[in-house]
């Protein structure tokens, strides 16, 4: 009997330290927070005074109204909008719309921001440094990087850290230092620009950019991968954009305001160093109208690493020539440049693409050799045109026409030096 009596007061206490453990994780007791505009039903007013009092995990809920407010998270939970065309960040006089703030918050991840039309702030709309796991998703981003000077160009105010948004203020969502992360599904419209990858203060890797409109942001690229030197008191180089993947998204009439402002999707590197942009893939979007080459490659300095970029079943169309250091003789398609630095832009695959409307549907300059296969030039223009140095393995593509290369009127043809293009597809590839 007292064995008996033992057992049940060991069972008990163990008990009551699994419960206390239990208690003690959070996340496993996450709880759900409302927010209106008037503060009632037991709901907070401002979504920020909802953030501070979350515990981490926990999800909170904004019902449709107009709060006008920067949001700072530096903690994991879910920030859930009634819907995006009802429930407003305004930020007007304010950084950010929504801050995703890992470089305070060292190992910040598993963030959802969701539901939300965010729109009027000074830099972007919104920002996410130094984090994993966030998910950014079914939102509008419009209107933001107010504080643009582009006459100059410059951004005043922009926090040091980001080094290379003087004449773009961050674009409507900026991702720095952010790792398997993803952006779907959101409209990106009227910013200084759309969608912007860089490493001011990390390497940014392993992120998915996908479903998302990006279109009409005057003055730079729909969605870019840039390169950008290292934030203040680092002493690494550059950190690298790599292994990312921008997938499904449509970027429309981008960087139109000024000539030479913005691609359809850009691969950059700033020229402030050795940059690195390397082991990206570009695929299934839709490329029209932009103000640079539907996609462009600019490496500007010695000691570039472009490596190993895949630009996969693209449609691109009508968009513009490319300038100074990277120009193309007019509109391009697809422009691999390496600039005035002349670092070669190695590894690079061109597959599967269709392209038309341009003048030049894929101009090469680089050092070295860019794999060209089983894409669709649909113009009597130019598909090839190497105007550097290097070569190009440019096999099995549709011309345009059954003839090749020069085979008709009606063919595409092939521009400069170094184009190996036979055989060729005797129709187009599906």
């Amino acid at each position: 009997m007292q064995g008996n009596k033992s057992l049940s007061h060991t069972l008990v206490l163990l008990a009551a330290l699994i419960f206390g453990s239990i208690l003690s994780t959070g996340n496993l007791f996450a709880a759900t927070l409302c927010v209106n505009p008037g503060g009632t039903g037991g709901c907070f007013s401002t979504i920020s005074a909802a953030v501070t009092a979350a515990s981490p995990n926990d999800t909170i809920k904004v019902a449709a109204g107009t709060y006008t407010e920067d949001v700072v998270i530096g903690k994991a939970l879910s920030l859930v909008g009634a819907s995006r065309s009802t429930t407003i960040i305004d930020a007007t006089g304010l950084s950010n719309g929504v801050y995703i703030d890992g470089r305070d918050n060292a190992g910040l991840g598993n963030v959802v921001v969701t539901g939300f039309t965010v729109e009027n702030a000074n830099f972007e709309g919104i920002l996410i440094t130094n984090a994993s796991d966030v998910t950014v998703w079914g939102n509008i981003v419009a209107n933001n990087d107010k504080s643009l000077q582009p006459a100059i160009p410059a951004c005043p105010g922009i926090p040091a850290f980001e080094t290379g948004e003087a004449f773009d203020c961050g674009e409507g969502v900026h991702l720095l230092g952010v790792d398997h992360s993803i952006i779907a599904n959101n409209l990106v419209e009227n910013n200084a620009g759309g969608i912007l990858l860089s490493d001011d203060t990390g390497q940014t890797h392993d992120n998915l950019v996908t479903g998302n409109l990006s279109r009409n942001n005057p003055f730079d690229c729909g969605i870019v991968m840039a390169s950008h030197a290292p934030a203040p008191g680092s002493t690494a180089p550059h950190l690298g954009v790599v292994h990312n993947t921008i997938a499904d998204n449509e970027s429309t009439h981008n960087g139109f305001q000024v000539p030479g402002a913005g691609a359809g999707v850009g691969l950059f590197a700033d020229g402030s160093g050795p940059g690195l942009v390397s082991g990206n893939v570009v695929i299934h979007n839709k490329l029209f109208n932009n103000g640079l080459p539907g996609v462009a490659f600019h490496s500007h300095a010695p000691g570039d690493t472009f490596a190993d970029n895949m630009i996969v079943a693209n449609q691109i169309s009508g968009n513009s020539a490319d300038l100074f250091d990277t120009a193309t003789p007019g509109p391009t398609g697809i422009n691999v440049n390496s600039g005035f630095g002349f670092s070669p832009i190695t590894g690079t695959l061109i597959a599967e693409n269709v392209i038309n409307h341009e003048t030049d549907e894929v101009a090469l300059n680089t050092p070295a050799q860019v794999n060209i296969h089983l894409n669709n030039f649909l113009d009597d223009t130019v598909g090839v045109d190497n105007l550097g140095t290097g070569t190009a393995n440019a096999t099995e593509n549709w011309w345009a026409c059954p003839n090749g290369p020069g085979g008709a009127e009606e063919c595409a043809n092939v521009g400069g030096p170094g184009v190996l293009f036979a055989p060729w597809l005797g129709a187009p590839f599906k």
